[in-house]
């Protein structure tokens, strides 16, 4: 019987995993540290910027974010020529790719990183380019240039990187900048620099500003706390903006997410006090886990990774029967995301059943 066809390649597509939901436990608060989400409610002003917009749902939002745009310009002192802003920061991400790569070119990025990358990647025609982390879960850089090939269109670095959480140098990008011709886009992708603490990482911002070939990638998804919303931006240079913008869904972006994001950046202060403390909780959650002799990756993000290996769905079964949902990356490890206190008070409570679990076992 025939049916419409799709795409081979898009049958074979694997899909997106979302951070898994709680299951319920009885006599027990379920917490989600799946997903990477900011624990802390929006602000009053954000919500009221949000409860003011909702009254307008009736009309089209802005297709080009003009207030926004304006804001990220006056906020990095960068022009507005150099803004696009799409659903998300994974929204812009696709953008990117179907801007800049036809069947058959490659996007570059390190293995494992974000989820999305390869996916989007083949949604768009191109090949997935992936290189492996190093055993220290950092990013091989000296492999990633020599990986380049003529075929080579965009390379993504995820800095804080997902799901490990550690961070990529300026002196590192810099060498490779070096090594890369001018006619790849190097994407700095920062979703999760609002938590980095370590004055060595790299700087996004600085490093479009200096280079011809760079974009920066960020979300108000985390730090901002407005991943129901759907809103990200690029920056960089001036004619994959353009494109960029042209790629988006038109009215993509809605205008309470505008709206929000606005409020976001006017009362930036205030929202990364909320950071600043959950940089502190993963501060705590690391040392306790050092305390209780767990192998993790020192995390300059929202969340931890702990690379439990063959062990994954062992923990991760046992987290479901305390009511933890936490994110497993089938034989390579674990992401707990820095969420409410007693969700890691819980886990901690986990990991030592674990630990007595396996020693019994054993």
């Amino acid at each position: 019987m025939s049916q419409p066809q799709v795409r081979p390649e898009i049958e074979d597509l694997p899909t997106y995993k979302a951070g898994k939901q709680v299951d319920a436990v009885a006599g027990l608060i379920p917490y989600k540290l799946s997903s990477n989400e900011n624990a802390f409610a929006p602000s009053p002003a954000v919500l009221s910027a949000i409860i003011e917009s909702a009254s307008n749902i009736n009309r089209y939002p802005d297709p080009f974010a003009t207030a926004l745009t304006k804001s990220i310009s006056t906020k990095f002192d960068v022009p507005e020529a150099m803004i696009a802003t799409g659903t998300g920061s994974v929204g812009v991400c696709q953008q990117i790719i179907q801007a800049t790569c036809a069947s058959g070119d490659e996007v570059m990025f390190a293995w494992r990183s974000f989820e999305a990358y390869p996916i989007i990647t083949k949604i768009a025609g191109a090949i997935n380019l992936e290189v492996s982390l190093k055993q220290d879960a950092s990013h091989d850089l000296d492999a990633m240039a020599k990986a380049v090939t003529s075929a080579t269109r965009v390379i993504f670095i995820c800095t804080p990187n997902n799901p490990t959480g550690n961070v990529v140098s300026q002196s590192e990008v810099d060498e490779f900048l070096k090594k890369v011709p001018k006619s790849v886009l190097v994407i700095i992708d920062e979703a999760y620099v609002e938590f980095n603490r370590d004055p060595a990482a790299v700087n996004g911002l600085a490093t479009v500003k200096a280079n011809t070939n760079v974009g920066l990638l960020r979300t108000f998804s985390k730090a901002y706390g407005l991943a129901g919303l759907r809103v990200g931006y690029f920056i960089g240079p001036e004619n994959v903006a353009e494109a960029v913008r042209k790629t988006a869904v038109p009215f993509g972006v809605s205008n309470i997410a505008q709206s929000a994001a606005v409020a976001c950046l006017e009362h930036e202060e205030e929202l990364l006090e909320n950071v600043e403390a959950i940089v502190q909780k993963r501060n705590w959650f690391e040392r306790e886990l050092h305390a209780l002799g767990v192998d993790f990756v020192e995390s300059q993000a929202n969340f931890v990774w702990l690379p439990v290996g063959k062990d994954t769905e062992a923990f991760t079964k046992l987290c479901a029967e305390y009511a933890l949902a936490v994110r497993p990356f089938a034989g390579e490890g674990v992401r707990i995301s820095i969420g409410e206190q007693a969700g890691l008070d819980r886990v901690l409570e986990v990991i030592k059943v674990f630990q007595l679990s396996k020693n019994v076992s054993t």
